[in-house]
């Protein structure tokens, strides 16, 4: 079964964090973190529709220019979310530029800043054409977990501590729709746009017994007329959806394992910084991240079916073999441990 998102860390271990998500057979993809994302090609970028940030350190935001120098003068709605201050950060980084000339842009650029606090969610628009001037009056929602929500697909947030708040993410597929092209043959059915429809009626409402059309031979006006739920029986093979959890830079506290533990709860894969070995944890502490042991602990306790560390501090260049032993050990403690 290939599943729709395909992560993968933009950087080696021990460099700039950020993790890319692009979605199978859609030109989309969305990103986690905006560290060096020069390893990303333009046409992988330009697929970014959100993009999501745990905290604005130089390491995890230093991309946001590459992104806006190349979206610039583009037809594209543009969605950022961070912690408490990203509205500040993102209109310093705008403060920067003179847009005197970006009257001459045919093209319309937005840029959408979602701020996430605790219990709300502000919203500011930052238009091209208006040189990037926010909106006066910001939208403001309350936040109860979930940042997006579209019919195939969320992501989830958790406000964590790194001695300023930091965000870890979720994002899931809601389930998987694979259709049987031999059930397709059978009903005398072809291939084509319609089957998108079909997923999106799926996802809006998997028990949905509605009609639904589907065009015979190419031909709009000639239908074959199905419920959707009958039709879903007949050709589709419907699976749980993966779940990807990303967290970085939080300190090992009760506070932010008790929470990151519920948000990456049964994750498929789990992507959890790791900069310290065990054996220097009162730095970690001191610098509000996790050792390589925490990091397979908290892996243990989720119950995720797969992990990867990354964000290794530069002092263990050339002993990155040690962090990922360490992480594995106390993983497979910890599920041994709790087997029962």
């Amino acid at each position: 079964m290939r599943p729709i998102l395909h992560p993968r860390l933009i950087n080696g271990p021990f460099d700039d964090p950020g993790l890319f998500v692009p979605f199978f057979f859609e030109k989309r993809a969305v990103i986690f973190d905006l560290g060096d994302i020069s390893a990303l090609s333009p046409k992988d970028i330009l697929k970014i529709s959100h993009i999501f940030i745990s905290h604005t350190h130089i390491d995890h935001f230093i991309g946001f220019d590459r992104i806006l120098r190349l979206v610039l003068g583009r037809e594209k709605e543009l969605y950022i979310y961070g912690p408490k201050g990203i509205c500040k950060n993102v209109e310093g980084k705008m403060a920067g530029y003179s847009w005197n000339l970006v009257d001459n842009f045919n093209k319309r650029f937005i840029l959408n800043v979602a701020e996430v606090h605790e219990e709300t969610v502000i919203i500011r628009q930052y238009k091209c054409e208006n040189r990037f001037i926010p909106d006066k009056e910001p939208l403001i929602f309350p936040f109860k977990g979930v940042l997006l929500d579209e019919p195939g697909m969320s992501v989830s947030a958790e406000v964590l501590d790194h001695s300023i708040p930091c965000l870890g993410f979720a994002i899931k597929e809601k389930f998987h729709v694979n259709i049987i092209k031999e059930k397709l043959v059978e009903l005398g059915l072809e291939t084509g746009p319609w089957l998108r429809e079909f997923k999106e009626t799926l996802y809006a409402d998997i028990n949905s017994n509605r009609e639904f059309k589907v065009p015979m031979g190419g031909d709009d006006k000639k239908v074959k007329k199905f419920l959707v739920g009958d039709l879903a029986k007949k050709i589709a093979l419907i699976t749980p959806g993966q779940k990807i959890t990303y967290i970085t830079d939080v300190i090992y506290s009760r506070f932010n394992i008790n929470k990151i533990v519920e948000l990456a709860k049964g994750s498929d894969h789990l992507f959890i910084e790791a900069a310290f070995l065990d054996q220097d944890k009162l730095l970690a502490n001191e610098k509000y991240h996790l050792t390589a042991k925490q990091a397979g602990i908290i892996a243990g306790r989720a119950r995720v079916k797969r992990f990867t560390i990354f964000h290794f501090s530069p002092r263990y260049t050339g002993l990155e073999h040690l962090l990922h032993e360490e992480a594995e050990r106390s993983f497979n403690e910890f599920c041994r441990k709790n087997s029962g």
